[in-house]
């Protein structure tokens, strides 16, 4: 069982999920014709926590890794990034991998090797009641609930002691085609959408529990199911933010993009490290569209994840405010 962080920590974002090895292609083509591959690592989850310790937010990743060398780069990388990691080292089942090939310049394609992994193995008794109630704020993503029985039923015991300890709990909905259909995931986020108070989601996403509608209906209709605040992500047409009453559109800052992958993280991260801070809604929109848009600028999954001094590169390419 993982459990709480020392009690001299500073409150920490706790989140939970699986996180892999990544491997990569440095030169576009078919695979069969590479002779170069990197190797790294990825994960919604911890890259989240990558991005809130990067903008001063103390965070707790928690998580299943295999007794390998994977789980040992993963564990190692998280700390250096000054990411509290409570990881449950599974000998019983391998780390996940995950291939990411550039058929072209500018295409990619990801594969995943997760079947029986050890992040597919968390279960509810993984993490401590001390651990979710000493948090400011726990994060959970909808790729767990999707890997198996036991991260699916762990997501939800998270949830619900979060609530019950009166912590905030924030879900990215964050579909995934290749875990499960959109009908089944339609079915089981729209049960886990009304334990969180924060949800993040993109205009198709939030299509797919409330059917194609006008993003303000979205927005509304998010809320209806029981969270306070929605946070729609449309790419690079920027977000619409609602809380209670108001709602916050934020253009997408223009940058020369690179790689999309960990953009969405970044977001995320940027919302919620304002969120813990105490900003209002205008400053938590303003900080995830510009994190975002810097994750864009360089490739990896959270290498391009921004610190707060990267910020005044992308300063003179905001928009104002649209209410």
């Amino acid at each position: 069982m993982a459990t709480a962080p020392g009690p001299s920590a500073a409150p920490y974002v706790l989140t939970l999920g699986e996180s892999m090895g990544l491997v990569r292609q440095t030169q576009a083509g078919r695979l069969i014709t590479q002779r170069a591959i990197e190797f790294g690592f990825g994960g919604a989850e911890s890259n989240v926590a990558i991005g809130l310790s990067r903008l001063g937010t103390d965070a707790v990743w928690c998580g299943r890794l295999g007794a390998d060398s994977v789980g040992d780069v993963i564990a190692r990388e998280l700390r250096a990034e000054g990411v509290r990691t409570v990881a449950i080292r599974d000998a019983g089942a391998p780390t996940g991998l995950m291939l990411k090939e550039r058929p072209t310049a500018g295409t990619s394609r990801v594969v995943y090797y997760r079947t029986g992994s050890a992040g597919s193995r968390l279960e509810p008794s993984d993490l401590s009641d001390a651990l979710i109630a000493g948090a400011a704020l726990v994060h959970v993503t909808g790729i767990t609930p999707a890997l198996s029985e036991s991260a699916d039923a762990a997501v939800e015991s998270v949830m619900r002691r979060a609530r019950g300890a009166g912590v905030p709990v924030s879900i990215d909905l964050n579909y995934r085609s290749a875990l499960w259909s959109r009908a089944a995931a339609a079915v089981r986020l729209a049960e886990l959408v009304p334990l969180a108070d924060i949800v993040f989601a993109g205009d198709d996403e939030a299509a797919l529990l409330l059917g194609d509608r006008p993003l303000a209906e979205l927005g509304s209709g998010l809320q209806a199911l029981g969270p306070t605040e929605v946070v729609v992500k449309l790419g690079a047409r920027g977000c619409a933010a609602f809380h209670g009453g108001t709602r916050i559109d934020r253009a997408a800052i223009p940058v020369d993009v690179v790689d999309t992958v960990g953009a969405g993280d970044a977001f995320v991260a940027g919302y919620l490290s304002e969120l813990v801070g105490g900003a209002e809604l205008e400053q938590r929109v303003t900080t995830a569209v510009t994190a975002g848009a810097f994750a864009c600028t360089m490739s990896g999954d959270w290498e391009g994840l921004p610190r707060r001094s990267d910020f005044a590169s992308l300063q003179s390419n905001l928009d104002p405010v649209q209410r």
